[in-house]
């Protein structure tokens, strides 16, 4: 689908108020999106596992106001709380979108969100967030357009939640997404994700991630900045060479269930994608020792084990670390015997692969 597509037709009732909710799930790259193009085009195409307990939970209240407003009217709380410094996010977001949903100036809404983990854990919170807000928002489309189908739904909220944050369009549906062009993917768009088309072996359909929380506070660099240090990065396009020939090799390693190709595509991709913040001008060092430490703890294990554990990381100190359902006893109780104490506080979050956002009683 095109960009004019997703346009709102005229000539549909809208409520005059009401409440609608949404949890929308984090998601973890497999193939990582680093640097984009204007308009939050990403720079490679990525795949993702969508999670499932790591999710947000957004209510979105409206109110019709007395005429149309020059500005954007909302209040917002996260936790219960007022957040006034979110606000400057959810305006440019609504400035990007109101093109496709042009109702927006017509409403006070209250935005209500919470999220199921810390925040600034280094858990993709903009992901989910962004994604339940737009689908909040997709709700109200529909219940003034009661024709719309979920398909079209789905796919338009994907396209928002992109213009909130560029990984938040793999984060409407599960379990496994793929977004950006790609020549082998037909229906693959840079516009918005879609859900992986090809064959997955059982194997994946129950995976695991246990996520390490090695630093809980704030990046030092956002991913903001770091997406726009690839304009200029020296490698920039043998990397996006890269992500397109791992994309290329998941195809099998999915179709067959190959754990130890897909092992290696995974950290081999981790690492890459901290090799080009390392190597950018200026540039960043976002893991701790910590990390290092458990990643060598990984692969010592794995080598005396035989399992196919192997970890996965965001751009920050944390370790995703992922395995097959059937390894779960073994590799569960070698993270609480020797990764856990490199966690801040001790703190972890058992997570697995999730099917995609839900819709809540408003």
């Amino acid at each position: 689908m095109t960009e004019s597509e997703f346009i709102l037709k005229d000539g549909f009732e809208y409520p005059n108020e009401g409440k609608v909710a949404w949890k929308a799930p984090s998601n973890i790259a497999l193939v990582k999106y680093w640097g984009k193009k204007p308009n939050q085009i990403p720079a490679n195409p990525s795949i993702s596992f969508t999670l499932n307990a790591c999710a947000t939970t957004t209510s979105l209240a409206f109110k019709k106001l007395d005429k149309k407003s020059d500005t954007f009217s909302f209040d917002l709380f996260f936790e219960g709380k007022p957040k006034e410094e979110f606000a400057p996010k959810i305006i440019t977001f609504f400035e990007r979108i109101e093109r496709y949903i042009p109702f927006l100036k017509e409403y006070h809404f209250i935005i209500e969100t919470s999220n199921s983990f810390p925040h600034s854990s280094g858990i993709a919170s903009s992901a989910s967030g962004m994604a339940a807000l737009a689908l909040c928002l997709l709700s109200i489309e529909k219940l003034a357009n009661p024709t719309l189908g979920e398909d079209y739904l789905k796919m338009k909220a994907s396209f928002l939640a992109r213009l909130g944050s560029g990984s938040a369009c793999r984060s409407i549906e599960g379990d496994l997404i793929q977004w950006g062009a790609y020549e082998p993917i037909s229906k693959s768009s840079d516009l918005y994700g879609i859900r992986y088309p090809f064959k997955v072996d059982s194997v994946f359909k129950n995976y695991h991630d246990t996520i390490l929380l090695v630093h809980k506070g704030q990046k030092t660099v956002s991913s903001t900045v770091g997406h726009d240090l690839m304009h200029e990065h020296p490698f920039a396009q043998q990397r996006f060479q890269q992500a397109d020939h791992n994309l290329n090799k998941l195809k099998e390693v999915f179709e067959k269930g190959n754990l130890n190709e897909f092992v290696n595509i995974v950290e081999s991709e981790a690492l890459t994608l901290h090799a080009m913040m390392m190597t950018s001008l200026p540039y960043f060092v976002l893991m701790k020792p910590n990390t290092l430490e458990i990643i060598n703890r990984i692969w010592a294990f794995r080598k005396k084990s035989k399992t196919h554990v192997c970890f996965t990381l965001d751009a920050g100190a944390n370790v995703h670390v992922l395995y097959p359902e059937s390894e779960k006893k073994e590799v569960f109780q070698f993270i609480q015997d020797e990764l856990v104490a490199f966690c801040e506080n001790g703190h972890y979050i058992c997570d697995r692969i999730g099917h995609g956002a839900k819709q809540l009683k408003g």
